[in-house]
């Protein structure tokens, strides 16, 4: 049975860095975030890690989860939005106290994801992979990343539907003279394997592949378990964004996700944009999800607004979910089904 948090008015944002904190040079680019969500009527209570980064990390493994058990368990916090992701989320997994973990609220991605799949995988809470806060700094949101408030707000049992972006950003153009943080030139085209019209769903489980790939066979990554007790064998529905792999390195990458019996009782796999997405030897991107989609015999939809190139939509772990692609639109339903 699946729990699920939801974010009422006025709510509190605990901001902690259980990955990367923010150098001295972008403190102010955490401080706007922090303003423009008390704009929006927001309390924000941030703490030492994030302000910190030293070697790839906030801090040490102990300092990052003491801080964050500390605001899961905190009643003054309801939700918790990481400055932005990092590298080496993994080293503090094992002092998380998974038995402390309260129905609150944990949105981001990139190597957050490490994070939040491995708190749905061992304690049937959902979480929310999305925008990180960094990226709510301006005053203007665009459709799509500003979803992410209507999601988390959707009462247990009901249904929420978000729309494929119409536009998405070829590269990151850092200004602060714009009122808005994604530079959207690109037209969104999802794309199907098939080159049809495909309509997948099942329970929704994902994140950045590069990080999520680690789990597997540690305690955190317990995927046959999950479905078993917290799924009543539903389907998995998995999405996946790339943020450095090569083709090659994906293609090891699903192949031992395929080993591991992550992909059983799957219905089906989304794929997130990526730059990364680069050929080896002439084996391309297209190559990779051909053959992952004939080995599988599933459906496997790509280009989808998920990740390291924005706009994304918010994926909600543990969600029944309904995806629909129509002549390169996408259409999600997200049940928030126990």
């Amino acid at each position: 049975m699946i729990k699920y948090p939801r974010l009422a008015d006025g709510a509190t944002i605990g901001v902690t860095a259980p990955s990367s904190g923010v150098p001295k040079e972008w403190h102010h680019r955490l401080e706007l975030a922090c303003d423009q969500m008390k704009r929006r009527g927001f309390e924000v209570i941030c703490g030492e890690t994030v302000w910190k980064q030293r070697k790839a990390k906030s801090s040490s493994a102990k300092e990052r989860a003491d801080e964050f058990n500390q605001m899961m368990q905190s009643n003054e916090i309801d939700l918790i939005i990481p400055p932005w992701g990092g590298e080496l989320l993994i080293e503090m997994l094992e002092y998380v106290d998974f038995n402390q973990i309260n129905e609150k609220w944990i949105l981001g991605y990139s190597d957050i994801s490490l994070l939040l799949l491995a708190i749905t995988l061992k304690t049937g809470i959902a979480t929310a992979h999305g925008t990180n806060l960094i990226d709510l700094g301006k005053a203007e949101l665009d459709a799509t990343t500003a979803m992410w408030q209507p999601v988390l707000s959707t009462e247990a049992s009901e249904t929420v539907l978000q729309r494929s972006s119409s536009q998405f950003q070829k590269e990151w153009q850092d200004t602060n003279d714009s009122s808005s943080v994604y530079h959207l030139t690109e037209e969104t085209h999802w794309q199907t394997i098939s080159n049809h019209d495909v309509q997948v769903q099942g329970r929704l489980l994902g994140g950045c592949i590069d990080v999520i790939r680690h789990l597997i066979g540690t305690p955190f990554g317990d995927v046959k378990g999950f479905r078993e007790q917290m799924l009543n064998e539903e389907p998995v529905l998995w999405y996946l964004e790339n943020c450095e792999l090569s083709t090659a390195d994906l293609r090891r990458s699903l192949v031992q996700m395929r080993l591991a019996g992550w992909f059983d009782h799957c219905s089906g796999i989304l794929f997130g944009r990526s730059a990364a997405n680069h050929p080896v030897d002439d084996y391309t991107i297209e190559d990779v999800y051909t053959e992952l989609a004939a080995e599988l015999q599933m459906p496997i939809i790509y280009d989808i607004d998920c990740g390291h190139v924005p706009p994304q939509i918010t994926f909600i772990n543990g969600a029944y979910a309904k995806v629909e692609v129509k002549e390169g639109k996408g259409t999600m339903w997200q049940h928030f089904k126990p």
